[in-house]
């Protein structure tokens, strides 16, 4: 009897094993081909425009205004109706990302204080309660399709505002008056349903840019995490985006290691591989990367935020995320009333024609055969490097190990002048410009062989 039972045991294991192994080979997620063209553009596209605009630009503060000064629910939800954007202009939005070089736009469609963008079903706090009373993100949408940019729509999964957001275990939204402690599954449906108008109704979206996963994650000091105190039911949500639009990419924001089911991995404010700000201890992904800036140090609309990056600076963050093989995703904070502050928008002109001439060294490239140094950074296309000399030492570059055996031709990209380089062995050495406020990075073209 003894041995009888064992044995049962022992093939009830053996066939719980074979099905756990089937189903989860079933779900595994597998990008579509659809999918996979959709990635193969976004690495060449390389550029693009975040915007961060809502209720939360009225106070001038930025997006985190309502976590920050501890705005309760009740007096946070009179910001709607003052929002009344009456110099919002679409048209005029997507025409500066597209001169300024951009191949496509993340607009928040909803931020962390919970505010939709869009005529939904699902929430009463939204743009058509406003004084304005227009949708937003169609405006954008049909813009987009029209001047031919890509429309990705950043949704926050964290929420300040609403009960059934489990706030009682997360990190934020501590002070907005919340006492009910609502259904999390009511949660999870609402922003299925939420998702499911967005990819419904404005016709092709390119991605989905999550964030707020982070708000309900704990971790040690070297920055792992040892739990998720919210069951985000993320496969679902996942597999719902795919389903609708099989084509849209999806990534989070969560900082980490990509999860099952994501199609690109984002870098805030550091290119991939470094962490200057803090918040990049993700190791680099095989997935198509990008970079997540600001102009100055915040995401949405700053009074006082004058600390705007130099043309060069701005330079330098594109061409070290194409270095790294990633896009770089420059975020915009509009005025309330609709209008992107100057400071931006020269900004956004200049580095437009600076792409008319170096785009052919960042556009469709790969990431160097090396990652970027401290010099600078390599990208390449085909049989063609170009050599990015952000910040050389003695007006020359020393290149080890390079994956070629000759030179064919080396010139500067801007004037097609020759440079003149010596190869002896596996040793690339050439003369380099040092680099100006005019002209942040002289780029050599090498065609090699």
């Amino acid at each position: 009897m003894f041995n009888l039972m064992k044995v049962k045991s022992i093939v009830f294991c053996a066939l719980s094993l074979i099905i756990a192994i089937r189903s989860f080979g079933q779900d595994t997620y597998k990008p579509t081909v659809a999918n996979q063209q959709a990635r193969q553009w976004f690495t060449q596209a390389k550029y693009g425009m975040f915007i961060h605009w809502g209720p939360f630009s009225l106070p001038g503060d930025g997006e985190w205004v309502m976590n920050n000064r501890n705005i309760t629910v009740k007096n946070y939800t009179r910001l709607e109706r003052f929002f009344n954007p009456i110099n919002f202009n679409a048209q005029q939005w997507v025409a500066i990302a597209k001169q300024g070089g951009m191949k496509y736009i993340t607009l928040v469609s909803r931020h962390h204080d919970g505010f939709s963008l869009w005529d939904t079903k699902y929430s009463d706090f939204n743009i058509m309660h406003t004084p304005y009373k227009k949708d937003i993100v169609k405006q954008m949408a049909d813009e987009c399709h029209k001047q031919g940019i890509k429309l990705f729509l950043y949704y926050s999964l964290l929420d300040w505002r609403r009960d059934d957001y489990q706030y009682w275990t997360g990190r934020t939204g501590k002070g907005t008056g919340r006492t009910v402690r609502g259904d999390w599954n009511n949660y999870i449906q609402f922003m299925k349903n939420q998702l499911t108008e967005l990819l419904t109704n404005y016709g092709e979206i390119g991605g989905i840019w999550f964030d707020g996963y982070w708000d309900q994650m704990e971790e040690s000091k070297d920055h792992r995490v040892t739990k998720i105190n919210a069951d985000w039911h993320i496969r679902e949500i996942y597999d719902l985006i795919h389903r609708l639009q099989p084509q849209c990419m999806i990534g989070n924001n969560h900082h980490n290691t990509p999860l099952e089911g994501e199609d690109f991995q984002m870098f805030e404010q550091d290119v991939p591989g470094e962490n200057t700000a803090g918040m990049s201890f993700q190791n680099i992904s095989n997935l198509p990367l990008e970079t997540c800036a600001t102009i100055n140090n915040s995401w949405g609309f700053n009074l006082v935020d004058t600390t705007y990056k130099s043309h060069a600076q701005l330079v330098n963050l594109l061409v070290k995320s194409a270095g790294n093989g990633g896009n770089l995703l420059l975020n915009i904070g509009p005025m309330p009333n609709g209008e992107i502050q100057p400071e931006f928008v020269e900004r956004l002109h200049w580095m437009g024609e600076w792409l008319k001439t170096y785009g052919p060294s960042v556009y469709e490239t790969q990431m160097g055969y090396i990652r970027p140094q401290k010099w600078g950074c390599i990208t390449q296309k085909d049989n063609i490097l170009y050599i990015h000399p952000l910040k050389p030492v003695n007006n020359q570059i020393v290149l080890q190990q390079v994956p070629f055996k000759k030179v064919e031709r080396a010139y500067l990209l801007k004037t097609k002048q020759q440079v003149k380089v010596s190869l002896i062995g596996k040793t690339l050495t050439m003369p380099v410009q040092q680099p100006d406020a005019d002209d942040p990075d002289k780029v050599i073209v090498l065609i090699t062989k």
